[in-house]
């Protein structure tokens, strides 16, 4: 019996929300992996998860590039940047043969999607971006029913991304991923998990894209009389579903200090929120922000085989797990990331199926992932991963097809946004 290699060690880039997940997997996982050095140019975000690891001065880094040339202090990175600060990092820390574990989305554009890609891939380092939702207990479920022909054949599929009012007025309208000039798209940076899953689901190649969307209720137009440009100013501010106060100081009231609040202000007080809140952008009327990504959007794909999906995202639900629904030739499946209904056209009988764990944040997709990435590092075993460079990459290319075909009001083949030699790469395993 071969002994357990070692736990593989870690390099964040990037100690907010998404860096610090991946590392709470380290501390409660510390026979898979740990963590030994942070890159973080924030002092206070960087002060804090030092701390929480243990980690010396000296493996504390203030960017990305002095970790690099501080020489290989790990077995892998993990890039938690924003995303607009992926590419440079990414192609860098591959070309240098680091095994790699990327935040999603991989790059803003195409073309530094297939940098990352390539220096990967030439590298032959161990590679995956945090595409968690196709590691949850429910994805591997309905995958599950669907190859052992419970449904038949998968005919169409709908999917909806239901943001949530908050979440979306949060992220999106006075946030980080507010603008497409920093962010490309919202579809690129909420929704490639989407499109990604999708191509997981149905298993084909993508042949034609089409995407209709826009920014309809947060801008100044929608602006209610007599509203002020800031919440804590403002006599609507009750009334309005929007309330910054509501969703920060309300939320500290009932005790929450972590996600969405560390992002307004770290360390969490009341009185940071409250400053923060009166000059800072999370304290905004959402009407009066500048942003610009829309706030609804419809994606179209037409799959090899004449199978189709849909995915619908929007602000105006609930913040609520994605919902979606499978046709098969023989059955149907309904699933909301809970709980799974398999409807049977043989005999007209309808079962459900529980999912344990539902309600870990990503559905544990981020336990896992980091557990399947832990693990093809350690043994040098990248079929661990649920996805490799290749479909990665074509799944990408998947988002900005459906973005241009948005933005120019066009239905996009597939072979005219991926030139022939390309295609034949990503889709060697099809």
């Amino acid at each position: 019996m071969s002994k357990s290699p070692a736990p593989a060690s870690l390099l964040v880039v990037g100690a907010g929300d998404r860096g610090r997940t991946y590392g709470a997997y380290a501390l409660a996982h510390p026979d898979e992996a740990r963590v030994v050095a942070v890159a973080e140019p924030d002092p206070a975000r960087r002060e804090r998860f030092a701390c929480d690891h243990g980690l010396d001065p000296s493996r504390c880094f203030d960017h990305w590039q002095a970790a690099l040339d501080a020489g290989r202090s790990a077995d892998a990175v993990v890039i938690a940047t924003l995303d607009q600060d992926h590419a440079p990092p990414a192609v860098a820390f591959a070309e240098a043969g680091w095994d790699l574990l990327l935040e999603k989305p991989m790059a803003t554009t195409a073309d530094d999607c297939r940098r990352i890609a390539r220096a990967a891939r030439e590298s032959g380092v161990v590679f995956a971006v945090c595409h968690v939702l196709r590691y949850t207990r429910y994805t591997q479920e309905l995958k599950r029913l669907i190859d052992s022909d419970a449904i038949g054949e998968v005919v169409g599929v709908q999917r909806l991304e239901p943001v949530g009012f908050w979440h979306f007025a949060h992220s999106y309208v006075r946030g980080n991923w507010r603008r497409e000039a920093d962010i490309r798209s919202v579809l690129l940076a909420k929704c490639c998990h989407d499109l990604d899953w999708l191509h997981y689901i149905i298993g084909l190649s993508c042949e034609r894209v089409a995407s209709f969307g826009a920014l309809h209720h947060f801008r100044r137009s929608e602006m209610p009389t007599d509203a002020a440009l800031r919440c804590v100013d403002c006599r609507l501010e009750r009334d309005c579903p929007y309330s910054a106060v509501r969703l920060y100081l309300g939320g500290f009231a009932r005790g929450e200090r972590g996600w969405p609040i560390s992002v307004v202000t770290e360390p969490v007080t009341e009185q940071r929120i409250r400053q923060a809140l009166a000059d800072g952008p999370y304290g905004r009327c959402v009407y009066a922000c500048d942003n610009d990504v829309p706030d609804h959007q419809v994606v179209l794909l037409q799959f090899a085989g004449a199978r189709h999906a849909s995915l619908t995202m929007s602000a105006f639900t609930p913040a609520c797990q994605r919902q979606t629904t499978i046709f098969g030739t023989r059955g149907w499946l309904v699933g909301d990331g809970h709980r799974i209904s398999w409807h049977d056209f043989r005999n007209n009988q309808v079962r459900a199926l529980e999912i344990a764990g539902a309600s870990d944040r990503h559905g544990g997709g981020d336990a896992a992932l980091m557990r399947a990435f832990a693990q093809a590092v350690r043994w040098r075993d990248p079929s661990r991963l649920r996805s490799d460079i290749n479909e990665t990459l074509y799944t990408h290319l998947l988002v900005f097809a459906a973005e241009h075909a948005r933005q120019r009001g066009i239905v996009l083949d597939m072979t005219d946004f991926i030139d022939a030699a390309e295609r034949d790469l990503l889709l060697a395993r099809q």
